[in-house]
C-alpha cells in the first residue's frame, strides 16, 4: 500500500474514532497512535494531522457539500464509515491539492475496504457530483 494510501486509511480510522467518541480532535489522534502501537512508538505521519484536524476544521463547509448531493441521506443517518470517506475526501478535493479524480479513486478504495459495494456506488455519486462543481468555485 502506497504511503498516501495508508495515511487516508489512518486518517479515516482517526476520523470515525472522533466522530463516535465526539471527544477533542487531538485527543482521537493520540488514542489511535497508542491503541495501535501499544508496544513500539512510530513516528506520526504528519499527512494524517493534516487530513484529520483539516476535516474537522473544514466540517461545516464540508458537511455542507455533502448533504447537497446526498439524495435522501441527512448526515446523521449515514453509516459513520460511509460519512467519514466522504468527509475526507471532499476535504482532500476542497483544500488538500490532490487532483479530485485521484481522491476520489482513493475514497472508493477505502469504501471497498471498510465498507459494502452499494456504499462504493454511493461514495462515488456523491463524490464525483462535488467534483463537477468545484470549477465554479474558482
Amino acid at each position: 500500500m502506497a504511503s498516501r494510501s495508508r495515511s487516508r486509511q489512518r486518517a479515516l480510522q482517526i476520523l470515525f474514532l472522533w466522530d463516535t467518541r465526539r471527544q477533542p480532535v487531538d485527543d482521537a489522534i493520540d488514542a489511535y497512535y497508542d491503541t495501535l502501537y501499544s508496544e513500539e512508538h512510530p513516528e506520526r505521519d504528519p499527512f494524517v494531522a493534516d487530513l484529520v484536524q483539516g476535516t474537522v476544521n473544514h466540517m461545516a463547509e464540508v458537511d455542507a457539500h455533502i448533504t447537497k448531493h446526498a439524495e435522501h441521506w441527512r448526515m446523521e443517518r449515514m453509516p459513520a464509515v460511509d460519512r467519514n470517506i466522504l468527509r475526507l475526501a471532499v476535504f482532500e478535493m476542497l483544500y488538500g491539492g490532490t487532483p479530485a479524480p485521484v481522491t476520489i479513486d482513493e475514497a472508493l478504495e477505502l469504501a471497498r475496504k471498510f465498507s459494502n459495494e452499494e456504499s462504493v456506488q454511493f461514495v462515488n455519486g456523491v463524490l464525483d457530483a462535488i467534483r463537477r462543481e468545484i470549477p465554479a468555485r474558482s
